[in-house]
């Protein structure tokens, strides 16, 4: 499949690298690579190597059309976080290099941005202190250690069944580009490394911002671009999604974890990061989370145990069930309607959740319940959570 999108062509300098762990037996030295916007090449003293053809993704983002790499079965593509966001970040124009020339104090930099050839479309990575961890347009070196962090903890893509998209590179920028970028800033500046990360992603359509292609705005694009002809392949498609959604809201069950040495327990919760936003959808419904510098350890104690269990469903369930109803409408107006909505949504989760080691339905005719377990196998920690009801 290729991915829609508008076109960007990004020049390939070699770097330094920092490797997620799993693939260093890989073949992929040949990503040793940073990819930057034609309005950025001036500040670089050789020329790029090659020119690549990626498609846009989120503001500071590229995206592979075609794929590069299967993993679990699955075809993927190359996502490069960090090359540049076409527009200033504190009004509505565009973002270039010549915008960037008029923020410079230094004469050399200053001329060497005013020298900017045709491109594909301008977009920038500037010094900006943004988001704590990163440079506007750019990516950080302390929120990319976090996402290569995350990854390396997978066993590919799935942490006990929650999905992600994998960080199989950090590049770092070079010195010298990292130091002209620095002097591209507003009010103030970002201190640390400038990098970006070359992860893997199933696709570029999100859930509902942050992409041309949501299952919030153009469901029945995405129907389309999935080839979603049939009703078993749109009933496959809500499975694949519940599954994979309910395993990101019980995150935490699923990696929780006892420390008898500080008498508390660990698991992985989410930060500034958002189902709407920071996952991306596969071809056949399974939700893979991409932004997972939003993704860290939190410590809790036996008593605030469930209660971080409960705030970590209610964050985004929300999400889910907006989005689950975009799916299930589309495949109702294709298709035809299946029993009521209650009870078809109740078959759905049933199948989603048939096999899923830590969460499982039970229900007295009235409500039907989800019975969340958990990694340490405690059953005074194993929480109930409401999953429909009559």
């Amino acid at each position: 499949m290729r991915l829609l999108g508008s076109p960007l062509r990004l020049g390939a300098y070699p770097c330094e690298s920092i490797t997620n762990r799993q693939f260093e037996s890989t073949a992929v030295s040949h990503l040793d690579r940073i990819y930057l916007p034609s309005s950025v090449a001036p500040l670089m003293d050789e020329p790029a190597v090659e020119s690549v053809e990626f498609v846009e993704d989120d503001n500071r983002g590229a995206v592979s059309p075609e794929p590069v790499a299967r993993l679990d079965g699955r075809a993927f593509y190359l996502s490069v976080k960090g090359v540049g966001s076409p527009i200033d970040p504190y009004s509505s124009k565009p973002l270039d290099g010549r915008l960037a020339a008029e923020l410079v104090e230094d004469p050399s930099v200053r001329a060497r941005l005013e020298r900017i050839p045709d491109s594909y479309g301008d977009r920038f990575i500037t010094g900006e202190l943004w988001l704590r961890g990163s440079p506007y347009g750019g990516q950080g070196l302390e929120h990319a250690t976090t996402a290569l962090r995350v990854s390396e903890r997978a066993d590919l893509t799935s942490i006990g069944g929650f999905l992600i998209a994998p960080v199989i590179k950090i590049a770092l920028f070079p010195r010298p580009l990292e130091e002209q970028l620095r002097q591209v800033y507003w009010y103030r500046t970002y201190p640390g490394r400038f990098v970006q990360e070359l992860r893997l992603v199933p696709s570029n359509v999100r859930i509902y911002f942050h992409a041309r292609n949501t299952v919030g705005h153009d469901i029945r694009r995405v129907y389309d671009l999935f080839g979603l002809d049939s009703h078993a392949k749109a009933l496959r498609f809500e499975t694949c999604f519940l599954r994979s959604t309910v395993a990101m809201l019980t995150l935490f069950a699923r990696t929780l974890t006892f420390e008898p040495a500080r008498g508390r327990y660990r698991g992985l919760d989410f930060q500034d990061v958002w189902l709407d936003k920071d996952a991306v959808v596969a071809p056949d419904g399974s939700v893979f989370f991409v932004d997972l510098e939003g993704i860290d350890e939190v410590w809790v104690d036996a008593e605030e145990v469930r209660e971080k269990l409960e705030d970590q469903i209610f964050r985004s369930l929300y999400e889910l069930m907006f989005a689950y109803e975009q799916i299930e409408g589309e495949r109702a107006r294709r298709f035809g309607a299946v029993g009521t909505r209650k009870r078809h949504f109740e078959g759905v989760l049933r199948r989603a959740l048939r096999d899923d080691p830590f969460v499982r339905l039970e229900g007295d005719g009235r409500r039907l319940e989800m019975v969340i377990r958990n990694k340490c196998q405690e059953e005074s920690l194993v929480t109930r959570f409401p999953a429909v009801e009559w």
